[in-house]
């Protein structure tokens, strides 16, 4: 139940558009691996999976499975299966029958397909549903019944159109947990669109970061997070400090003072903009491979169990998360404690 997919300049122009929807985007999503593919509304996520799953025809590019080429197939000859935002469920079908449905449509026995069904059921933790009809289900129930019913076509990719996005917090962590456990049993490669960072982060391998139809960079949670290719990756991600300075010999200088680039790597000479998340800074005396630099709280705001703490450097305002238990008042003065695992610099 898993595949190699690579997408080789896949492109996507819709009739009378001024600008492709999908431009030249590559990439490869291992065997058994998740890949979440994110960005802002209009960004042309979707359009990339509904070009992979066979409902939208690209302009021009390349669609491969185990090298194997498909976009030239019908959706239902690609061996892949896909859950969309609705469940989309049978209304006249029980739940049992809703999930025996590919097998059935394969030419598979309905007694076989009905006792195949209910292993999925099971895997989804719906065992015992099965005669129930779906107008019966609650919203997380829905969904489950519909991976379920994806999961029992045996697809080689998994295809899933933010599938999570209409629950509410809680059914939402359960359905990223229940993920976690498919992944586990069956080891499929999974595809999946969202807008959710955080999402993101918890169920997938690596993302695919788009905007505008184009691919910014395609690499895992940690790096896209810490090594940002672009500032508009970063910005993307949910970064806040931009810090503009210039590099000599490895070093940025800016109004935080010297900030040395990490072990092993080199920043080029000239002007550049020193990045570093703001949840990886920290109030207090720095430790060993951290920077600590002097500054005043200008503002502190109270998230939830996190403050949002900004302090002024020099004129350079660096923006902390906190344990709110902990955040000090405006008008403080704290020393900021920068680790420099954490901090990259990128062209203005």
């Amino acid at each position: 139940m898993s595949a190699t997919l690579t997408l080789d300049a896949l492109t996507k122009t819709f009739d009378g558009a001024a600008h492709p929807a999908v431009d030249a985007v590559s990439f490869t999503v291992a065997a058994g691996e998740c890949l979440a593919i994110l960005g802002p509304s209009g960004s042309g996520k979707s359009t990339v999976l509904r070009s992979i799953a066979g409902l939208d025809v690209p302009s021009s590019g390349r669609i491969l499975v185990d090298g194997t080429e498909v976009a030239g197939l019908a959706p239902e000859r690609r061996g892949m299966a896909m859950v969309f935002q609705r469940p989309l469920l049978f209304p006249h079908l029980s739940v049992l029958d809703n999930v025996a449905f590919a097998g059935t449509v394969a030419g598979q026995p309905r007694r076989e397909a009905r006792a195949d069904a209910a292993q999925f059921l099971d895997l989804v933790q719906l065992g015992g549903f099965g005669s129930r009809a779906v107008t019966a289900l609650s919203g997380g129930q829905e969904q489950r019944v519909a991976l379920a019913r994806a999961l029992a076509a045996r697809p080689r990719v998994l295809l899933l159109d933010e599938p999570f996005s209409a629950l509410d917090p809680a059914l939402r962590t359960d359905m990223h947990e229940l993920l976690a456990q498919i992944r586990a049993q069956l080891n499929p490669t999974v595809v999946m669109v969202t807008h959710d960072r955080d999402e993101a982060a918890v169920v997938a391998d690596t993302v695919a970061l788009l905007t505008a139809g184009r691919l910014l960079q395609h690499d895992s949670v940690p790096r896209l997070y810490s090594r940002p290719a672009s500032l508009a990756v970063s910005r993307l991600m949910g970064g806040r400090n931009e810090v503009e300075g210039t590099v000599s010999e490895g070093v940025h200088y800016s109004a935080l003072g010297a900030i040395a680039a990490p072990e092993g790597e080199q920043w080029p000479d000239g002007v550049g903009v020193l990045v570093v998340r703001q949840e990886a800074l920290r109030l207090g005396e720095p430790l060993p491979g951290e920077a600590g630099v002097r500054g005043v709280v200008a503002a502190s705001a109270l998230r939830g169990p996190r403050a949002h703490v900004v302090v002024d450097v020099n004129g350079a305002a660096l923006e902390c998360e906190t344990a709110a238990i902990s955040a000090p008042e405006v008008g403080t003065e704290v020393t900021v404690s920068i680790p420099l695992a954490g901090c990259a610099v990128l062209a203005a």
